[in-house]
């Protein structure tokens, strides 16, 4: 049995990390680019302008939000796949309100719009939570539907249903009014015109209040205790199915105000979706990359979004597709799937490095095992007996 302690989660974060990045340079070498080269303009493209810089930070922010919805799912024995449905729901309820009302003074449209968009992922993600509760139906399978139903219910309402006075094309919106908008002249000046705006700094504190709520209060160990053995939790008088449920609440609540932070901050506006937004399984990536830490969760999301932001320009500078970044959080991501091998090798190596106690000698005699310690054996139930005389041997 392989023991697991914090510092080996820590470990196989790190080791995962650098396993992507090594089987990205292979792929490098193999294609005819020079790593080195590579993850060179990777880090220049991200980090060589105040502009980029305010853009990794920008990444962050859905990142830090989605990262935690899941990991409150996760510790009530849910896997949240829907947090991009979520995430969209908000979105598209608050820009469309923002749209709909941009006369409204900032102090009441602001918070109004960013409730509403909690609001909506809440209840996108309650439904698969209830269900779940109820009836036992699969939440992955419900909140996989919910996402494409979100989708395609959001495209309807651009195309469809929104006022022509709020329409940019007949696939986009206009643009909201700064009466809605997380931008700040401050950190757009800051950053060079970056779409750096205050979402991150909601995305901390949401963050910390999250730990707090999961870690110091009576809910959280509710929540912790029905992932955990929902028998055990009911026996303590824990009401599991309404517990259950409050966690998909949260967590549908969070991608929510994930989908608010990108539609009023990054985005300014909504439009038609091709396909379901990344933001959520990027969420999921970062938080399982993490290990159930919220420390780790924001140095994840700092990776994925140096990565992303980054890749941008690894075209520009080397040549290489921009595709690569895809294939090396693919392979982080496979690590951290498969991290009991990663543990294992932790372990083989501790084992190797570490150096046999000379005192302690393992000793089998008559299908008991011993251990000689300084000249005395020690069964393995504890007891220690004398050396044997020539007495007793004969």
């Amino acid at each position: 049995m392989i023991e697991v302690t914090r510092k080996d989660n820590g470990l196989v974060a790190i080791l995962s990390v650098v396993l992507g990045l090594l089987v990205g340079a292979i792929i490098m070498l193999v294609s005819g680019f020079n790593p080195i080269a590579g993850y060179g303009s990777l880090l220049q493209s991200a980090f060589g302008t105040p502009q980029s810089i305010g853009e990794v930070l920008r990444q962050m922010s859905p990142l830090l939000l989605t990262g935690a919805g899941f990991m409150v799912a996760q510790a009530a024995g849910f896997f949240n796949i829907g947090l991009s449905g979520q995430a969209m729901a908000g979105w598209f309820g608050s820009v469309w309100f923002a749209l709909s009302f941009p006369t409204l003074s900032k102090l009441i449209l602001l918070p109004t719009t960013i409730i509403i968009g909690i609001a909506l992922g809440a209840v996108a993600g309650m439904i698969p939570g209830w269900l779940r509760a109820r009836f036992g139906s699969s939440e992955v399978i419900t909140t996989i539907m919910f996402n494409y139903i979100i989708l395609y219910v959001g495209n309807s309402l651009v195309q469809n249903t929104f006022k022509k006075s709020i329409k940019a094309t007949t696939e986009s919106s206009v643009l909201i009014s700064n009466h809605a908008s997380l931008r700040a002249s401050w950190l757009t000046n800051l950053t060079n015109g970056s779409s750096l705006n205050i979402g991150l700094f909601i995305a901390i504190i949401v963050v910390v209040v999250v730990w707090f709520v999961m870690k110091k209060t009576t809910l959280g160990l509710e929540i912790t205790s029905v992932g955990l053995n929902d028998s055990a939790a009911r026996y303590a008088g824990i009401s599991d199915r309404r517990t259950a449920t409050i966690a998909m609440v949260i967590s549908g609540g969070l991608a929510g105000l994930a989908g608010v932070v990108d539609g009023l901050g990054t985005y300014q506006n909504v439009f038609v979706q091709n396909a379901v937004p990344g933001v959520g399984f990027d969420g999921m990536a970062v938080a399982l990359l993490g290990g159930g830490s919220y420390l780790g969760l924001v140095g994840g999301a700092a990776l994925f979004s140096v990565l992303k932001i980054g890749g941008l320009g690894m075209p520009i500078f080397t040549g290489v597709p921009t595709e690569l970044v895809d294939i090396i959080i693919a392979a982080i991501i496979f690590f951290v799937g498969i991290n009991y091998v990663v543990r294992l090798l932790i372990a083989r190596f501790r084992k190797v490095t570490t150096k046999p106690n000379p005192l302690l000698v393992p000793v089998t005699a008559n299908g008991a095992d011993k251990a000689v310690v300084n000249g005395e054996q020690e069964t393995s139930d504890g007891s220690e007996s004398k050396k044997p005389t020539k007495g007793d041997e004969a």
